[in-house]
């Protein structure tokens, strides 16, 4: 995976070694089951591999180490991605990455919030593919991270969880497209909209 400051370095920053052990720090918290360094390591694999698609992939990049960089499985709505994103302006000023790039990094960081978007955000919709490929795995991988959500959630009551999960699920599906990019929708778009009406039906019988 692409290294902080490798994709720092190429906006024209400079990111001191600290900044990349703090977020692999927070990304190995242990409220974490699903959203761990292994999660990081995988959407950056993918956006390595799609990075021709966007004029900006290490802005995608950078985004992608910041998405979850604060995740507290009790905070309220979009806190997460709103708190993740003040930390991705904060740190990236220090680093020297400009302004314009910061402001882009910080839109992408509160995107993932809903994973909605515009049809011409090629950036979105790299960063968005990426964060939602887990939901194309083959069904046994796929229970492995519904149960992965489910222990970053043990605090939640089954009756709770189960509702809110369900409203997480009917969302997705109402996307127009879970994916965007031609070549991962024609090979994710079915799998991944099967597992999800198969795990909603499992939380609604």
């Amino acid at each position: 995976m692409t290294s902080f400051a490798d994709a720092v370095a190429r906006t024209g920053g400079r990111a001191p070694a600290w900044v990349e052990a703090e977020l692999l720090a927070r990304w190995s918290e242990p409220q974490r089951h699903y959203h761990t360094v292994a999660h990081l390591r995988a959407v950056l694999e993918i956006t390595d591999h799609f990075s021709a698609y966007v004029q900006s992939p290490d802005l995608v990049r950078l985004a992608l180490w910041f998405h979850d960089a604060i995740y507290d499985p009790t905070a309220y709505a979009d806190a997460n991605e709103q708190a993740s994103a003040i930390l991705a302006a904060r740190h990236l000023s220090r680093c020297g990455v400009p302004v314009a790039g910061i402001a882009e990094v910080a839109r992408l960081v509160r995107l993932t919030a809903g994973h909605a978007v515009d049809p011409d955000d090629r950036n979105g919709s790299l960063l968005a593919d990426a964060d939602l490929a887990v939901l194309a795995r083959p069904w046994p991988s796929y229970v492995e991270y519904t149960t992965q959500i489910r222990a970053e959630y043990a605090h939640v009551p089954d009756e709770l969880f189960r509702a809110g999960r369900a409203r997480v699920l009917r969302g997705l599906l109402g996307l127009p497209s879970l994916y965007r990019i031609p070549e991962l929708r024609e090979r994710w778009e079915e799998p991944a909209r099967t597992n999800l009406h198969r795990e909603l039906e499992q939380l609604t019988e």
